[in-house]
């Protein structure tokens, strides 16, 4: 990206937020934070009201706006990817949302980028995974939760329970969502239980959101996640993975544990939460030969077993 292009991007990601944190533009940007602060001096020199204080961050004066601004057709590309991934994995409240945003996106986009999405739309499509094949939705969940999250409205819902094979009415404090594995799942304070609860959204037989506010502070998903791994004593495993390779680990790195991926250069580097590296070891070395790995380096050290053992049995 050259600079004209960044500083433009960095102006659109001031005006995203109320505050804006320079580690935070320099982590996006992959630029030091010397040159974000002569970045934002740009900015500023072209008669932009950008705001900063020192240990808080920047931001953009209250009333100022960017005119129109025109998506990239890799933007608008990545637009059209997120509906078909909304329309199958998301409630229907949230995709009926987001149709309705990208008829917006749609109509600022030139001619050439609209005749250019509608010869892709055909050419992308989600499929659900057949063993998740069962996680529809009886309600439409997530739009009430995220609202209720920012309102700190307290949610009244009633659900069947798995385990008791029982339907229970549950006053809960919602914390945040987070979609693993193919279903949908809501942590959330419990006031029944007078703890915190892992609620799948697909076992909600009905939800609403009513007036009562809480007060108490929550921590944040992410902090409970975190908090969650480390007692549940998983490990966490980074790997990388030629790209050819990726398609034949689809159907089995849920069962390792998958978290995420993202490309790094050449290969696809996959973030797994394992239980056990032992079994993970063993599932590593079907494919080993075609990634590496990059964290624990006591996994490297289980691979090894692993393999020693095999060699020795063939002898």
């Amino acid at each position: 990206m050259n600079r004209i292009d960044r500083v433009t991007a960095i102006l659109i990601q001031l005006q995203s937020r109320k505050v804006v944190k320079a580690q935070d533009i320099a982590e996006r940007f992959n630029i030091s934070l010397r040159t974000v602060y002569r970045d934002v001096k740009t900015l500023e020199e072209a008669g932009i009201p950008v705001l900063g204080e020192a240990g808080v961050g920047y931001s953009i004066m209250d009333g100022y706006r960017l005119p129109p601004v025109m998506f990239t057709r890799e933007e608008a590309t990545a637009f059209l990817t997120a509906e078909k991934l909304i329309e199958k994995l998301a409630d229907s409240s949230t995709d009926e949302s987001y149709k309705s945003a990208m008829y917006k996106i749609r109509a600022v986009l030139r001619g050439t980028e609209k005749d250019f999405l509608e010869n892709l739309d055909e050419h992308i499509q989600v499929y659900r995974s057949r063993r998740n094949r069962h996680a529809t939705f009886e309600v439409n969940p997530i739009q009430t939760i995220l609202k209720s999250i920012a309102g700190k409205n307290v949610i009244s819902i009633k659900y069947f329970a798995q385990h008791s094979q029982e339907k229970t009415d549950r006053m809960v404090e919602p914390v945040g969502v987070f979609y693993l594995d193919g279903y949908w799942h809501l942590i959330a304070y419990c006031r029944l239980r007078k703890d915190y609860r892992d609620f799948r959204l697909d076992r909600m037989k009905d939800i609403r959101e009513t007036d009562q506010l809480f007060d108490k502070a929550h921590p944040t998903l992410k902090a409970y996640m975190k908090e969650w791994m480390r007692e549940m004593d998983l490990t966490q495993v980074i790997i990388r993975v030629d790209k050819k390779t990726l398609p034949y680990l689809e159907d089995q790195k849920y069962y390792s544990g998958f978290v995420s991926q993202k490309e790094v250069g050449d290969k696809i580097e996959m973030t797994f939460l394992t239980a056990s590296l032992s079994g993970f070891a063993h599932w590593y070395l079907t494919f080993g030969n075609y990634a590496e790995i990059i964290q624990p380096v006591k996994l490297k050290e289980k691979v090894k077993e692993s393999a020693k053992a095999i060699l020795e049995s063939l002898k």
